[in-house]
Order: C-alpha cells, then structure tokens, then sequence
C-alpha cells in the first residue's frame, strides 16, 4: 500500500512538473526517472617534447710528464804536457717544452617556444529558454524554446625549449719552449805529449708530452611531457524515462564505515560502492550523494568533513567510469541529526554513529 501511494505521489509531482512530457504505457505501482543520454568522453594522452636533445662536451688539458736526460758536457780530450790544449765554451740549444694545444668549450645555446595542444573538443548541449512573459499557459513546459548551444573547444600552452646552436669546441695552440746548456769543446789540441782527460757529463729535465688536450662528449637526453585531452566519443543530450525501484527515490543509505575523521574510501567502503551504486548508475539514471556528521567537533569542520566525504563517492565513482553529469554530491555536516544528540547533549555511541552516515537517492535529470 504504502509503495502504491508512493507512486502515486511521484506520479503527481511529475505531471505537475513535465506536463504531458511522461512516460508512456506506465505500470501502476511503478516509479520512473527522467534521464538524459551523457555524452562519453575520452582521454587521450599526448606526448611532446619539450627540451631536445643535446651534448655536453668535456675537456681535458694535456698531461706531461718531467723526464731526466743524460748528456755530455764536456767531451774526452788530451792534454799535452808542454803546451795544452785550448777550450771554450758553446751554448747548445734543446727543446724543453713540446707545443700542444688547448681546447677550449663552446657551450650549446637554446630559445624559447611554444605549442598549443588541444585539452577539449568543441562540443554543445541543450538549454531551455525562460517562459515568455505573455504566455498565457499555466503549463511551465509552455512558452519556451531549446538551443542548442555550442561549448567552445579548451587549449592550452605549453612552453618549449628549443635547441639554438649544440656546443663545440675551439683550439688554441699552446706553445712549448727551448733551453741551451753549455759545452765546452777543444779548439786547439796540444802539440806536445798528450795526457788523456775524460769526457765530463751532465744531467738535464725536460717536460715532454703524454697526452694531448683531449675531449668527451656526452649526450643530454630529450625531455619530454604528456598532456591529457578529452575527446568526445558520443554525443549526449536526449531525454528518457527509465524505470526504478520507488524506495531509490529516497535517501537510501550507503553503509560505508569512514575511520575517525578521514574522508578516505577503504577498500571495504569500495566495494560496497561497487555493489550498491555501481549497478544503478550503469543504468544511466542520475544519483545524488549525501554525507553528514554527527554533531562532535565543530560546524565548520564537519560541514568540510562531510564535503570531503561526498566528494570522494563522486570522485570514485567517476574513475570507475560514471559520467559526472550524473553525479552530485553534497555534505550537510550536523545540519540534519536524526536524533537527539545535538551540541551539549550526553548520547551514547551507538546514537552518534546513527548521524554519520552517507545516503543516495536517484533523481531527475534536468
């Protein structure tokens, strides 16, 4: 009896409200929903790059090395017991510093850019004018005319960097040097008996050259960045009626047990979403989500608490695939207690956790 009545009573609200726009052929003791066909969007990714590749070139100094040399200062002779020999003295000339070469680096230049990508197609939906002001109709459907009204497609900019000139390298020469030492030679040799005198030698350092200046390069790797656009797959919009259960017009309540001040879906709370709303919403009807608090705490915080906790199902349920025009969530914090247990009154656990709950009912699409 009281499912009937309840029918009837939706039955009533809907004519006053549609006029003749009503299902057709309803069934008595049946309660209908009027729902508009989503529009399905996709996201596609979209990968650009953002800074090119390049390389980075090190270089390296040449390497010496300081080596010891053997030489002859004083070559062998005689020396005559009347008359001796003359000497002098020569300055002999050798490189003591091999010429190399310096490099030096160039570093790599970069500009500035940009690129546009596309986030949203362009798209449209249907608005219904307000009633003209000399309708004589007492039908609020009466009087008014649809467009349908286009959505401009979204952008949006994505700055670049942009390779100007890649690094390189530029030779300098370094040169080397030259040292002399002294020797000393026979000039004139004795004339009388000649006395052996042995050659005399000396050591000398010189830096010599191991390595050249050397150079290694090393690759920059690209970066690159992904921007998600949606892309329209059907187009939504067009009105029907679909058939629910009448206790789904009320708040029905949706036992998820929500730890002490999170606004965090537990896995148990998932699947209870997945089991409970899922399966309604699969049939394109249109759901709202209600949370509330009880009355510990302040206003404000539960009245956030309760959003949080409204927005979560929404947001769940939209990762699960449900077209958010379908969805609306909304918290009442402490507002609408379904007992005694206001601010200041002693209640037990049990009648605080009657308060926090979360509800849904299906309604109409507009």
């Amino acid at each position: 009896m009281k499912k009937l009545l309840l029918s009837a009573a939706f039955v009533m609200v809907a004519s006053i409200s549609f006029g003749q726009d009503l299902p057709e052929n309803p069934e008595p003791g049946k309660c209908y929903v009027r729902c508009k066909t989503p529009e399905v969007w996709k996201n596609e990714d979209v990968t650009i790059e953002v800074a090119p590749a390049y390389k980075k070139i090190v270089t390296y100094p040449a390497q010496y090395k300081t080596v010891t040399e053997e030489v002859l200062v004083k070559e062998a002779g005689k020396r005559l017991v009347i008359v001796p020999g003359v000497w002098e003295n020569r300055e002999i000339s050798y490189i003591a510093k091999e010429d190399a070469n310096k490099l030096s680096v160039v570093n790599a230049t970069f500009m500035s850019d940009t690129q546009v990508i596309e986030t949203k197609a362009a798209s449209a939906k249907w608005e219904m004018s307000e009633k003209a002001p000399d309708c004589e109709s007492s039908d609020p459907n009466d009087c008014r005319y649809w467009c349908y009204k286009p959505i401009p497609a979204q952008f949006v900019t994505v700055p670049l960097t942009k390779l100007d000139k890649d690094a390189s390298t530029v030779s300098n020469e370094v040169p080397g040097y030259k040292k002399t030492y002294t020797k000393r030679v026979m000039v004139t040799p004795p004339t009388t008996k000649e006395v052996e005198i042995p050659a005399v030698y000396g050591t000398i350092k010189k830096t010599v050259l191991v390595k050249d200046a050397w150079k290694e390069e090393v690759t920059v790797a690209a970066k690159y960045k992904t921007v998600t656009k949606e892309v329209l797959v059907n187009k939504g919009g067009l009105t029907t009626w679909k058939e629910v259960e009448c206790e789904l017009v009320n708040n029905t309540p949706l036992p998820i047990n929500w730890n002490l001040g999170s606004a965090t879906l537990t896995s148990g709370a998932k699947r209870i979403i997945d089991a409970r709303l899922l399966p309604i919403l699969k049939d394109g009807v249109a759901v709202a989500i209600e949370s509330h608090t009880d009355s510990r705490g302040t206003k404000a915080s539960n009245q956030d608490l309760s959003e949080r906790r409204a927005q979560a199902v929404t947001n769940y349920l939209i990762s699960k695939g449900v077209n958010p025009s379908q969805l609306t969530g909304n918290g009442y914090g402490e507002t609408k207690l379904t007992n005694r247990c206001a601010d200041g009154v002693s209640c037990t656990e049990a009648e605080h956790r009657a308060n926090r709950r979360t509800t849904f009912r299906v309604i109409n699409q507009k």
